[in-house]
């Protein structure tokens, strides 16, 4: 197969809650699952070909857009990463049609399992995509915000008392023990009650949601898990190949080290299986 990196595609099977994957390559999707405990080799064949313009860019911003797209599209902003800082109110968003779709619509604020306990957010359609992106063991929604900003505001209160990070290091190197999610709910979110009330009153009564949903578990395709983590960087060695160990996360783990996906979007390569 011959073709750009997109991030792995990912879907969890209902009756064993097990993570199915499939990796991107141009117009194919390779099946990853099958893979896994054979040997696979991907080459980078030095182009990178922009995420949203297509053009070839000798390096890539914002994961996979070329220079002039990453200072000009709204998901390369700042406020992607930190959403608390969205200025779509003031009128200065780069793409308020873009706006509109992505970040003034429903999100959830979330607690999982990842490398330990971790709060986040996402958008209202992107559960449980975004607790595979991350590696978490376990995920359970606490609230449904309005829009992204009120998300963002929502978790940085929660980010005082729990991590809104994940160490991928550890999450890579095995699964975490079990953590109650439901009675660390209960247990934090008294402590922000008071921001709560303020962003209802700023946002109106109807901003903040707040849920009470089943928790999800989730299991990945894995048969050893590292114990010492060496990472692949396509930028450093073109040809990344060992036998398949297992897929955690955006991280395809091989015999020979792990590699992050999602930090190599647009590379053009050629994957062999």
């Amino acid at each position: 197969m011959h073709g750009t990196l997109s991030k792995m595609k990912s879907s969890l099977c209902p009756e064993s809650s097990t993570v199915d994957y499939q990796l991107p390559v141009g117009e194919s999707l390779l099946a990853l699952n099958p893979l896994i405990g054979k040997p696979l080799k991907m080459t980078f064949t030095g182009n990178i070909f922009c995420d949203a313009c297509g053009k070839k860019t000798k390096k890539s911003y914002s994961q996979g857009h070329c220079f002039p797209c990453m200072k000009k599209l709204a998901r390369c902003d700042m406020c992607i990463m930190k959403p608390e800082t969205c200025h779509y109110d003031a009128g200065t968003c780069r793409e308020p049609e873009w706006g509109d779709s992505f970040c003034m619509v429903p999100h959830y604020v979330y607690l999982s399992n990842t490398s330990g306990l971790k709060v986040g957010i996402t958008r209202h359609t992107q559960l449980p995509t975004r607790w595979i992106d991350q590696g978490a063991t376990q995920g359970l929604p606490i609230f449904k915000v309005k829009t992204r900003k009120l998300s963002g505001l929502v978790e940085i209160a929660l980010a005082q008392l729990v991590a809104d990070k994940t160490n991928w290091r550890a999450m890579l190197k095995g699964d975490n023990k079990d953590i109650d999610l439901v009675a660390e709910a209960k247990r934090l979110i008294p402590e922000v009650e008071a921001k709560l009330e303020e962003l209802t009153g700023t946002f109106g009564s109807d901003a903040i949601e707040r849920l009470d949903e089943d928790l999800v578990n989730i299991s990945y395709p894995v048969t050893q898990h590292p114990t010492k983590i060496s990472s692949h960087n396509f930028d450093k060695e073109p040809v990344v190949e060992g036998t398949l160990l297992g897929i955690k996360g955006q991280y395809l783990m091989f015999d020979t080290g792990v590699i992050n996906i999602r930090k190599f979007t647009s590379y053009e390569i050629t994957v062999d299986a």
